[in-house]
């Protein structure tokens, strides 16, 4: 096609990177390929009459990169956002503009990830993928931990596992099994298992500064104790997410390869620059509404009465999630419910195994006490989801009941934070103060 004629040329003139096209598709993870519903082709003939190529391959990109989503409509709430701050309209205002603006940047942060992969090569891209499939989640992490804001980057974190695991995974089981209740629905479990063993090890190690804490004799100090704790079991987190990488890309890539494969070759739509220099540039604008979120958080919860903890555990992951979401829907639609799972699975073990820690060790680096202490209530609401998830799919068949259980015990644990509150001030003041509060969100 005409777009990206100058930088595609090298593909047609045989650049042998360029041309895996069936070999990234088999190794694509199953994120991209559910992001990938959401997109829609561009017309070349809306460019092709512009006279100068370099104005016809940036309107071509731009036609790929900003139209080439059914989530483009949301695009404005971006500039939207921005001139809100500027104005200095209603905080509110900001957040909720803000929230939906982050909407498309992940689908297409998804897109442009998967579009650099074609040039590197497999193993790279499959890296790539690994590491960028949660970027907005974890850049709001990041500056929630920049801001000092632990009680907020802690609920946000916990709130993108346990919505992948119960309400991405729940509806598209529950879907699914009403779109093919003809059918038996399978899946292979192995992807499933590797993936639960991951989550149960991530349980242990947010566990234990848990228990570390409440098997302490009373007057007892050990905040520094369970912050070193914290800070060790992080590490064995992240060498356990890079043996999982290694895992999946390497030696066992049949397990995560998707059965179901497109008819048709898939091809890179623009080059790789391109793709370069629009990934750093959403990334920045990711940063900026993120800045906004983690900034606006408390005067939206004060101003809507509605909980910090409702906020950051349900509204911030749904939003981040929201086209991994539509797309694992509708896989589960067309009953390749491989790809479901991998979505919903993938992505909850990448914050627990990859974004939690990482936190963690970035706040060591900047001085902010960061621990895996989630208190008892958040830690409880993990580990009871992780156990429901794991009996679900310890059979390998799916049926909507197990859907309709998932997705009710994702609604009463967002009825459980929707009453939960937490005094935000106080905790934030004794991180900033260097003390340790007695739980893992309040003092």
């Amino acid at each position: 096609m005409d777009s990206g004629s100058g930088e595609l040329s090298h593909m047609e003139n045989g650049d042998s990177k360029a041309l895996m096209g069936k070999e990234l598709w088999n190794g694509r993870t199953a994120q991209n390929m559910s992001t990938s519903l959401l997109r829609k082709k561009s017309d070349p003939m809306l460019v092709s009459r512009v006279r100068f190529q370099m104005l016809r391959q940036f309107l071509a990109n731009l036609q790929e990169v900003i139209l080439g989503t059914k989530l483009a409509v949301l695009f404005p709430a971006i500039p939207l956002a921005i001139a809100a701050d500027f104005y200095k309209f209603g905080r509110p205002w900001i957040f909720a503009l803000s929230l939906l603006g982050l909407t498309p940047l992940a689908e297409r942060v998804s897109f442009l990830t998967e579009q650099i992969a074609y040039y590197t090569g497999p193993t790279v891209g499959g890296l790539l993928n690994a590491t960028c499939g949660n970027a907005t989640e974890l850049i709001i992490a990041l500056f929630a931990l920049y801001q000092s804001k632990i009680h907020v980057l802690k609920y946000s974190l916990l709130g993108s596992i346990l919505s992948n695991l119960l309400l991405v995974l729940g509806s598209s089981l529950l879907c699914g099994g009403l779109a093919n209740l003809k059918k038996e629905q399978r899946y292979d479990r192995k992807q499933a298992d590797v993936n639960s063993l991951l989550l149960l090890l991530g349980l242990l190690c947010h566990m234990l500064p848990l228990m570390f804490r409440y098997a302490a004799a009373p007057g007892i100090f050990v905040a520094d104790s369970t912050l070193q704790l914290s800070r060790a079991s992080s590490i064995v987190m992240l060498v356990a997410y890079v043996g999982y990488i290694f895992f999946q890309l390497k030696t066992h890539r049949q397990i995560f390869e998707s059965q179901e494969e497109e008819e048709d070759e898939e091809k890179a739509v623009i080059g790789f620059w391109s793709a370069f220099s629009w990934l750093v540039g959403m990334t920045l604008i990711i940063a900026l509404l993120s800045e906004y979120v983690v900034g606006t958080i408390e005067a939206a919860s004060e101003s809507w009465g509605i909980s910090i903890s409702f906020i950051s555990i349900i509204l911030i992951p749904i939003v981040g999630n929201a086209a991994e979401h539509a797309g694992a829907i509708i896989f589960a639609f067309k009953n390749k419910l491989d790809i479901s799972l991998g979505v919903a699975m993938g992505s909850a073990t990448q914050i627990s195994m990859f974004a939690v820690p990482l936190c963690v060790v970035v706040g060591w680096i900047m001085g902010i006490q960061m621990d895996l202490d989630f208190s008892l209530l958040e830690t409880g609401c993990l580990a009871l989801t992780i156990i429901v998830v794991a009996f679900t799919l310890q059979d390998g068949t799916s049926h909507y009941m197990k859907g309709i259980v998932l997705c009710l015990c994702y609604t009463a644990i967002a009825a459980c934070f929707f009453v939960h509150k937490i005094p935000a001030p106080l905790d934030q003041t004794n991180v900033n103060l260097g003390l340790k509060p007695s739980s893992g969100f309040s003092a």
